[in-house]
């Protein structure tokens, strides 16, 4: 009996959007108009790849990156909710899958010290060059016409799965945990059995609910959170379970 937590992390773990909130680095914390208006809908990896060289031309090093990406807040509830999985590790395996970037991801996890409560971590690689530059690569290719060409959640879900299968792993029920438009597909994906878990307000419950009111529903069951503490009351009913 286990359990797979896959979770993703910009306004699910933490209550930002990293990408957005590596600009208080920037000179006077705001990006130029030209180079916030370069934006093109579904390529916001080649955009962030400018944002980290406009921060690289303004002397931006990667302590000052660090310390700042440190400070953003988890989610409500979130500290309990991974206090509690880190606990009942034997019960739980669990994931990240996310369109930022390995770097923040890591730096965030290691200075809160919950890189341990995740098996692995699915997002954009990225690392510093030699010349101080931060720099960020596609997870990879896909064919999803639904997803960003740099990352289809479900793809990643359903690659780990396979994976776990050859080495003789299965779950009882897969909980689904993110917010945004690019975790609808994944969601799809799920099984009767599944749960998925939407964040209130955010665009993949209102996405699971226009698919409900056009009577083509998702397979799973549907659980919105607002806190984390949300989230752990439901394990907490499986683990008795």
């Amino acid at each position: 009996m286990k359990f797979l937590l896959v979770f993703d992390f910009d306004h699910t773990i933490i209550d930002e959007n990293s990408d957005t909130w590596i600009v208080k680095c920037a000179p006077e914390r705001k990006l130029p108009n030209g180079l916030r208006n370069s934006y093109q809908p579904g390529h916001w990896t080649e955009y962030m790849g400018r944002v980290f060289v406009y921060l690289g031309d303004n002397g931006v090093k990667e302590d000052e990156m660090k310390r700042t990406m440190t400070t953003i807040p988890f989610t409500a509830g979130m500290i309990e909710l991974l206090g509690f999985i880190g606990e009942n590790k034997e019960l739980f395996d669990c994931i990240i899958v996310s369109d930022s970037n390995t770097v923040f991801i890591d730096w965030i996890l290691k200075a809160a010290d919950f890189h341990k409560v995740f098996d692995e971590v699915f997002t954009n690689p990225a690392a510093f060059s030699s010349t101080g530059y931060l720099t960020v690569q596609h997870f990879h290719a896909h064919h999803c016409a639904k997803c960003p060409k740099n990352l289809c959640k479900r793809e990643v879900l359903k690659e780990f799965l396979d994976k776990q299968l050859e080495r003789g792993v299965s779950y009882t029920q897969i909980v689904y945990i993110g917010d945004g438009g690019n975790d609808l597909c994944p969601v799809m994906f799920l099984k009767k059995n599944d749960i998925a878990m939407p964040r209130q307000g955010y665009t993949l419950e209102k996405k699971i609910s226009q698919l409900a009111q056009s009577l083509s529903p998702v397979q799973c069951s549907v659980l919105v959170w607002s806190s984390a503490i949300d989230i752990m009351s439901y394990l907490k009913l499986l683990v008795k379970e």
